[in-house]
């Protein structure tokens, strides 16, 4: 199907869901006045996710048409917002049931999506820095698209957008098509115990699993830091949404750079060294020697995600048998998300110890999980049993 295919069949649906996380609490404010039940709708649609991940990859695994079971995910998640996209009208309940419905699905278009690229990009280092591109584009433009309309027009019309979008790359979807992954045998329970069993037993996987997760659980706190930082240093929370726009912005960029010249270095290694520098550039970000000091550090910090997530994703795919590999990229996607989650609540719980403290706290993580990856084997025998294109 080719980059532009695979990015037209998963950058909607993405793109959906990080600018529902915008989206859903200026709704609650503007529908229900209430900051707080906005931060539950997000929480509702966020924390199915990491449930359902096993059972969705289970069944991508054994599915002889994927795409389909990729299709019906994006159109659920697009009914689901678009329903909700009338709250006050439609009762809070179905509301959260919707947006629980539209998080237990989203496996199937991220992490599940994800191990389906080397269908459309067979050489691998290229498919998977591709793959980092649609992560990387769906985190800033979903986001920025709400926030677009928002200055203009009502929530309930960003949240329709979104809603049409992820019905868009539904479309996508079932046009380029998903070749099936290597079938096996046995019940779906059987399946998700060994799936569960390789990302937790298998020391190279379980290794950079552990590592990239704690990475999101830093970059979860990012936000409340930035704002935390922009209340102490100026007296308000106006520019750490610059900082966090800063950020994103450095790491679609490296995505580009990523996509354009992929990094050729050993994955693991490209990990260690992407996590270290990010990690390092974030801390420096802390230090307060002038705003324009914090936006260059902190968008340099961004640029070096792109080429550990690629590696990270082709990595995973390299140690991830054929008949569970869906299960593997939808659980450790699942994982990601509940690290930024709860990343996120802890530094909010933090916030009195200062915005200084807590971003060079999310600095130390990023350091952390490149010190994990020392224990990542240097020689294993995965590249020769799992070879890395289809």
């Amino acid at each position: 199907m080719g980059a532009l295919g695979y990015l037209a069949a998963s950058v909607p649906p993405r793109m959906a869901s990080a600018g529902s996380a915008v989206a859903l609490p200026i709704l609650a404010v503007q529908q229900l006045h209430d900051v707080a039940m906005g931060g539950a709708l997000v929480a509702a649609s966020l924390g199915p996710s990491v449930l359902a991940a096993p059972l969705a990859g289970a069944a991508l695994d054994r599915a002889r048409r994927p795409g389909l079971l990729v299709a019906a995910s994006g159109m659920l998640t697009a009914v689901a917002f678009g329903l909700t996209a009338f709250l006050g009208q439609v009762p809070l309940p179905v509301a959260f049931a919707c947006l629980a419905a539209a998080g237990a699905v989203s496996p199937f278009y991220m992490g599940g999506l994800s191990s389906f690229v080397l269908g459309a990009i067979p050489d691998v280092r290229r498919a998977f820095a591709y793959d980092a591109l649609s992560y990387n584009v769906s985190a800033v433009a979903g986001p920025a698209f709400v926030a677009l309309i928002a200055a203009f027009l009502p929530a309930q019309v960003g949240l329709l957008a979104l809603a049409a979008g992820a019905a868009l790359g539904s479309v996508a979807v079932r046009a380029v098509g998903l070749r099936p992954h290597a079938r096996a045998g046995g019940s779906p329970w059987q399946a998700v115990k060994a799936g569960l069993h390789r990302i937790f037993s298998h020391r190279p996987l379980a290794v950079m699993t552990a590592a990239s997760t704690l990475t999101q659980f830093g970059q979860g706190g990012l936000a409340i830091a930035a704002v935390a930082l922009s209340i102490e240093r100026i007296g308000s929370p106006k520019d750490g949404a610059t900082v966090v726009t800063v950020f994103a912005v450095g790491s679609l960029l490296g995505a580009l750079i990523e996509a354009a010249r992929p990094t050729r270095s050993r994955p693991h290694a490209v990990m260690m060294a992407g996590f270290f520098a990010t990690g390092l550039l974030t801390i420096g970000a802390a230090l307060d020697f002038g705003a324009s000091w914090t936006l260059i550090t902190i968008g340099l910090s961004g640029a070096f995600t792109a080429s550990s997530t690629a590696a990270m994703l082709s990595l995973r795919n390299r140690l991830s048998p054929p008949h569970l590999r869906s299960q593997i990229f939808t659980v450790s996607a699942g994982l990601r998300v509940s690290a930024t989650a709860a990343g996120a609540a802890l530094a909010g719980a933090a916030t009195g110890t200062g915005g200084a403290v807590i971003l060079g706290a999310v600095g130390a993580l990023w350091i952390v999980s490149a010190v994990l990856m020392i224990a990542y084997p240097r020689t294993t025998q995965d590249d020769a049993e799992l070879p890395s294109t289809r």
